[in-house]
């Protein structure tokens, strides 16, 4: 993890060089964002620096609307010698945990269980479930901003096991189910689009 200043610089500049590599928890409003959101820089008091989303949601922390986590570019701060680590989190971004636990994980990595959680707790703050678990969430956002794809559909591609778990993990992390987090002007037009087809006019304006 960088140190506070080196963060907290890189926030004001709004450096998307910084971008996916931390992430900024407001105790205020608890909403974590991106370094580069263009929301009303906080007090200094007021914020924490996260290694990974993973973590500033464990600290009970929910993602930015307006920045919107998900679409962080995955830029872990540490390189080097945890290549286990970044071989992991490759694995999971591949929904290596979606239907496996962290055992079969671990042997994929040829180190222990224990090990795998140990380096996940020093480098990201997170275990490898609550990695697994941001991902997925990250996964359907995207699905829920970029496509029409029907709640089941988007709950099966972004790795959860039913639409029940999904919708149990937004309420966890944003407090709202997931079709309240649709953009609503694809809501508008898939209301009009259902009024055509069944034969009836859509209100007038």
């Amino acid at each position: 993890m960088l140190d506070a200043e080196t963060c907290g610089e890189a926030m004001q500049r709004r450096d998307p060089a910084f971008d996916g590599v931390f992430f900024v928890g407001v105790k205020t409003t608890g909403i974590y964002c991106r370094p580069v959101c263009r929301a009303r820089m906080p007090r200094p008091e007021n914020i924490t620096f996260y290694p990974s989303a993973a973590a500033a949601e464990r600290a009970g922390h929910r993602p930015c609307l307006r920045c919107r986590p998900e679409t962080a570019p995955f830029c872990p701060a540490w390189k080097g010698s945890l290549a286990t680590v970044e071989r992991a989190l490759k694995l999971i971004d591949e929904g290596a945990l979606d239907h496996e636990g962290v055992e079969r994980l671990a042997d994929r990595l040829g180190v222990s269980a224990r090990h795998l959680s140990r380096l996940f707790q020093q480098h990201l703050e997170a275990s490898p479930q609550e990695v697994a678990k941001t991902r997925r969430v990250q996964r359907a956002k995207r699905l829920l901003n970029e496509t029409d794809l029907p709640i089941p559909e988007i709950a099966a591609r972004a790795g959860f096991a039913s639409p029940r778990r999904m919708s149990a993990a937004f309420a966890d992390i944003y407090n709202r189910p997931p079709s309240a987090l649709r953009p609503r002007r694809r809501a508008a037009q898939r209301h009009v689009l259902a009024l055509h087809e069944g034969g009836a006019r859509p209100p007038p304006p």
